[in-house]
This record gives structure tokens, sequence and C-alpha cells, in this order.
């Protein structure tokens, strides 16, 4: 009995002993100060999506989401796993980001988010991803508050990135060409509230102010209002040279098309910005549209073109919005940043640590993307405002015959 115990016990210090050398899951070790995230072998490697798919703004999620598809397409596995992509609504809100954001950090296989859209939902999911010791990148959030200190009046928190640009280029795009270009000399603003169009409307009324013009009106609408006559009717009492309102549909829709009722605004200029560059704002606007101009992302170049051409191959048409490009090289720079700090087991499992994937992603210089080069700073912004362009919307658009529109200006 007891040479069969002996044997029984020298058994198993065999067996624990050849698992012990069996190369795989054991010969990997987490040493990350945020943690690691483990991919066992023919497991998929997870990120998700934050972005409005639902609602008005629906069309910027989806062109986003378009793009973050073709870059995994394009990317294919990734040493020898499959990628998942995982979708949360995070609509045009803070309530829509924060909710998402907390479905998000409750799955701790996510390496990543790409989003949110919009920069109110942007704020508001931020601290609980970076709590979550997770990163998200933007392929649309333009407001600088995200990308400035605390100290500073921002709101950046580490593990946030973007591939948009900054309002800081956008808004100061839009004054000059409504001065240099349009011979503007007064204006008028009016946001609703959100960071991406107070942010936005800011930086427009300073630098005009700058160039040398008068800004007469700022105001603000809610989100929900339909009666624009009354903001209108005050603007009108200065007639200005231009309207800028760097705002979502739709509310821009009524403020255009309710703009050609007020007499003193039969001349004025009506100017938006990337929020309303969507296919469906000139539809849903009707005539009133004709003639309007828009400030927005601008792409060109044949990786760009080879883009479009996936596009129409797997969606049919052209992409809805002007974001697409941007979400492509956001997905494709999360991808390859997990992909450079992954261990890999000689079983398959791969090893991923979060602030080795935050410092990768920090690390990020002359990226070669469809928006340009990026290079990421301090707190995240990777784009240079280089990919902006101003546009002009003609009978076509309204007619909903053509898409994109004109690009008649670029800085």
């Amino acid at each position: 009995m007891k040479r069969i115990i002996q044997l029984t016990v020298l058994s198993l210090v065999l067996v624990f002993g050849l698992m012990a050398c069996t190369p795989g899951a054991t010969d990997l070790e987490c040493t990350d100060d945020l943690g690691c995230v483990e991919v066992g072998p023919g497991e998929a490697i997870n990120i998700a999506y934050m972005l409005t798919i639902s609602g008005p703004t629906a069309f910027l999620g989806e062109d986003s989401r378009g793009g973050i598809e073709i870059a995994i397409d394009d990317f294919g596995d990734m040493l020898g796993h499959s990628i998942n992509l995982i979708g949360e609504d995070s609509m045009c809100s803070a309530e829509g980001g924060q909710a998402a954001a907390q479905r998000v950090a409750a799955n701790d296989t996510i390496l990543g988010a790409v989003g949110t859209s919009c920069s109110s939902a942007g704020e508001a999911a931020l601290p609980i991803i970076s709590g979550a010791n997770m990163v998200m990148i933007s392929p649309s959030n333009t407001a600088p508050t995200l990308t400035r200190l605390p100290a500073d009046g921002g709101t950046w928190q580490a593990g946030y990135y973007r591939t948009a640009h900054n309002d800081e280029f956008q808004g100061r795009v839009a004054a000059e060409y409504a001065f240099n270009e349009l011979g503007a000399r007064t204006a008028a603003t009016i946001h609703d509230g959100s960071p991406y169009a107070d942010g936005l409307q800011r930086v427009f009324v300073n630098t005009f102010l700058e160039l040398g013009g008068d800004v007469v009106f700022e105001g603000s609408v809610n989100v929900g209002d339909t009666d624009m006559r009354p903001i209108l009717t005050n603007i009108a009492a200065d007639s200005p040279d231009v309207i800028y309102f760097p705002i979502f549909e739709p509310e821009g829709n009524f403020i255009a098309d309710q703009s050609r009722e007020i007499s003193g605004l039969e001349n004025t200029i009506l100017m938006g910005a990337d929020g309303l560059l969507s296919e469906s704002f000139p539809q849903n606007t009707g005539p009133a549209a004709v003639g309007m101009y828009l400030s927005g992302p601008y792409i060109e170049g044949g990786a760009y073109s080879e883009f479009l051409g996936k596009w129409a191959d797997k969606f049919g048409g052209s992409p809805p919005s002007g974001f697409h490009a941007h979400a492509y090289d956001a997905a494709t720079m999360l991808l390859q940043a997990i992909e450079s700090v992954a261990q890999q087991g000689e079983d398959g499992t791969l090893l991923i640590g979060r602030q080795a994937l935050r410092d990768a992603l920090s690390a990020t210089s002359n990226f070669s993307g469809l928006t340009g080069n990026l290079t990421c700073g301090p707190t995240g912004d990777c784009a240079t405002g280089e990919a902006l362009g101003i546009y002009l919307i003609g009978e076509e658009e309204v007619a909903g015959t053509n898409w994109p529109p004109q690009v008649l200006w670029t800085p």
C-alpha cells in the first residue's frame, strides 16, 4: 500500500513537472502597472466602438463605424487571432456617452474603443474609460477642452487620443475664410451649449476679432428647439454679413430654413461646420441650404481613393459624413499599437499590458494615415488640422444627386 501511494505521488510530480515545462500561457508574465488582458488560444481580440448610431446624428456614427470595419478588414488577423468589434451607442449626449462607457468598462476583455462621435459624449465617457485603465481614440471629438489639461480648464485624462482635428484649427479656418475670402466684416454666432459647438464658435469669434472683424451677436439655442425665429430676429437687427452656427441636425436645418423668413437677413451668408457636413442636411433643409458654406474634413490622395472604392464595394454609395477616414486611422492606430506590445506564448496566448498600450499610442509619430501624418502630443492630439476644407452646398446636394459637395478652399 505504501509503495502504491509513493508511485502515485511520483506520478503527480511528473505530470505537474511536465505541465510546468510545457510552453504556452505559463511562460507569460504580466508586469504592467495597469494590468494585462489575456487572449487565449483561438479567442478573438476585442475592441469596441462608442458611436452615435441612433437618432438624428446617426449618420455620424454610421460613417465612422464603416471606417472602423474597413480598417479591421485591411488589418486582417493579429498574431493568429481574429479581431472582434463590439458596438455601443453613445448617442450624441453626455448621458449616452456615460452609459456607453460604463458598458465598455464592464467588459475587461476589451482593449480599447474608437469613439465617441460627439464631444459631449466624449467628456462624459472619458473619466470612466480612463478609470478602467482602457484607451479611447475619437475620430470626431473636436472640442479643444478634451485635450487641454484640467489645470488649464480642460477635461483631459490619461488614455484619451483623437485623430480628429482640434477645433482650435477648424474655428480659425472658418473665420479666416469668412473674413479673407468672403469679405465678411460683421458676424453673428449661434451654438447649442455643447462643448463642441460652444468651443468651436468661441475660436471663430476670437479669430474673427483678431482679423479686424466685428462680432455683433453671440447666442445659443437648446437641443430640441424648433422655432429659431426669435434668435434670428435678434440677429437681424444688425444684418451681419455672416451667421456661423456649428451645430447638428435638426436644429441646424431649422436655423437655415427659417432665416429666409426674417427681414434683415436677405444678404447674410450662412455658415456651418462639420456637425452639418452630412448627406442628409441639404436634403432635409431644402432650398435654403443652397449657397451655404460648411467647414469640415477634407481628404484626398490615392490611398483615400482606394478607401472610397472599398466603401462602395462593402456598403454601396459614398460615406454619409466626413469622419470615416479619421475612424479608419483611429482603428488602425489602435490595432497596430496592440500588436506592437502583445506578448505571445508558444500556444498562441497573447498578453497585452494596458499601460504598455497607452505608451505605444502616446509614442505614435509620423503615422501615415488617410488623413495625413499623425503624431500624438502629450494630451492625445494626434492630428495637425491639415485635413480641413470649406465646402459649398449647391442644388445637386439639395436634390440628393451629389455628395460630397464642392470643396472651395483648403488652408
